[in-house]
């Protein structure tokens, strides 16, 4: 009977897990400032719960070798890294009606020391950085010099000319701009934090292996000046949720699960959207020269639901691991014909009356 109760307790014990994992990461990303598009990967349940299902058991050992190895060198084993998340912010128009370049940012938590990779990236990098205080952090700063050379000729590139590292808690650091930095460490401090809302549509899965949620419209109105300047604000006009999106890709028994929905504003827009979007989606998967990624891409389902256009797949593991190894398609090599080689031209002889009149 406890042989029997073991695997029951197993599969609590890793769900209770998961949903505390889950509720870590919620309340690590509600720190974060404002955010118009987020990705969010967790490392960790892509190495330990979805790569043992498409990895050869040879291969598993390898990868966990050099994590090994990259925790003895840098102080981190990626297998610990509990999030990873992508934000880009979108700004208003400067007072000279000039666009602003969006912000974007790269935060990344887990077991390990931010401190201690601060100071490791510092004796790395030595003199090619300044630190900036800014409230109670310090911002190591680095110039990208490939950048700095193209903001000559595009201004608009300035505000990557620059890229921070700062250590927001004791185990997360970011990695942008340093205007975003900033507004990190802000909301860091409870000053101008994401919205609720916006954290459980990028979570609304706690067991997501990524996910991505945004409101594209609204971010291109805000750039334009539709919704006011940097110091002036405008009353929007434009409220609706058309645009906003979900995407998520889960496991799910022996498949990897993709769900993601966009927003329409009305069941009619929905469908409309939806029946132009099937039709074309057909297409391109048909015109896919590899066949194992359009058997992959098959699976897929669009329909209208409501105000949402909903995209469905549920795609076997096999399948996947069938796409990860196999061999790379030989491009086709067109030879060209051997060349001719020319005609030999016979002499022409004159005529018989010529060479008569000639002798």
């Amino acid at each position: 009977m406890r042989f029997k109760l073991l695997p029951l307790a197993l599969l609590t014990v890793v769900s209770l897990t998961s949903a505390a994992l889950a509720q870590n990461n919620a309340a690590a990303l509600a720190s974060l400032p404002e955010a118009d598009t987020l990705i969010y990967i967790s490392p960790q349940r892509i190495i330990n719960e979805a790569a043992p299902r498409v990895m050869s058991p040879a291969d598993l050992t390898k990868m966990h070798n050099s994590f090994a190895d990259i925790k003895k060198s840098a102080g981190v084993d990626p297998s610990g890294v509990e999030y990873l998340v992508l934000a880009v912010r979108f700004n208003k128009p400067a007072g000279d009606l000039s666009f602003v370049a969006p912000d974007v940012m790269a935060v990344v938590g887990g077991d390990f020391s931010s401190e201690s990779l601060m100071t490791l990236a510092q004796l790395y990098l030595q003199d090619k950085t300044r630190v900036e205080k800014y409230g109670s952090k310090s911002i190591t700063i680095m110039k990208v010099d490939t950048i700095v050379a193209q903001a000559e000729k595009t201004p608009i590139l300035k505000a990557y000319s620059e890229v921070g590292i700062v250590a927001l808690s004791a185990n997360s650091i970011a990695i942008g701009n340093l205007h975003y930095l900033k507004s990190a460490i802000d909301a860091a401090e409870g000053n101008g934090r994401i919205s609720a809302a916006t954290i459980e549509s990028l979570l609304r899965d706690p067991n997501v292996l990524a996910s991505a949620s945004g409101a594209p419209l609204a971010a291109v109105l805000k750039s334009i000046g539709m919704m006011g300047l940097e110091n002036t604000s405008r009353p929007s006009h434009c409220d609706t949720p058309f645009g906003n999106f979900y995407a998520a890709i889960t496991m799910s028994g022996t498949n990897f699960s993709l769900r993601g929905a966009m927003n329409a504003d009305n069941p009619d827009t929905a469908k409309i959207i939806n029946n132009l979007l099937s039709g074309l989606m057909k297409e391109g998967v048909n015109s896919i020269p590899d066949k194992q990624a359009q058997k992959m891409l098959q699976n897929l389902r669009m329909s209208a639901r409501e105000n949402e256009i909903v995209v469905e797949a549920d795609v076997p593991e096999k399948t996947v691991k069938d796409f990860i190894w196999a061999p790379p398609v030989k491009a086709l090599t067109v030879t060209a014909p051997n060349p001719k080689p020319p005609a030999v031209k016979k002499p022409v002889l004159p005529s018989r009356k010529k060479r008569t009149r000639k002798n």
